[in-house]
């Protein structure tokens, strides 16, 4: 009698299989992760342009920028606190009609009048949600981007 060949994969081949898996992915994993912080910094880099564009509409209408305590909120909704805005715009500044929170999910922070620019500073703590850090966790900061 003649013995058939049976298909299929020996341990080896498997395990050969395995390791050619597993070093693809140390190779392509860090590429993709260093793409994924690169979009969330610019995400936040957008935002924050896109706070400085609205408030400088608010500012044109009212003469004055939001208090840190009326925050961006007063981007979306009329301030009933502080110096009231006489001229806000029905509907509000952002296209949006709400304030987004960073790419790390987290508010981002408004201070006005600014410590280092003179009429407000806004800040995202990065990843970390801390002030400080570096790479990922470094703080995108209204101040230092590019006019």
């Amino acid at each position: 009698m003649k013995r058939r060949k049976e298909a299929g994969f020996t341990l080896i081949e498997l395990m050969i299989v395995i390791v050619i898996l597993a070093l693809l992915a140390t190779i392509v994993t860090p590429r993709i992760m260093d793409r994924l912080e690169k979009a969330e910094k610019t995400t936040a880099i957008v935002q924050i342009k896109n706070f400085e564009g609205a408030l400088k509409l608010f500012k044109l209408d009212n003469g004055f920028y939001p208090s840190t305590e009326q925050g961006l909120k007063a981007l979306v909704e009329k301030p009933t606190t502080g110096k009231i805005p006489k001229n806000w715009k029905e509907g509000g500044y952002l296209e949006a009609k709400k304030i987004p929170l960073d790419p790390w999910e987290t508010p981002y922070i408004y201070i006005s009048p600014g410590v280092h620019n003179k009429e407000y500073d806004i800040v995202s703590y990065g990843a970390d949600g801390v002030e400080g850090g570096e790479g990922n966790d470094a703080d995108i900061q209204s101040w230092a981007l590019e006019r």
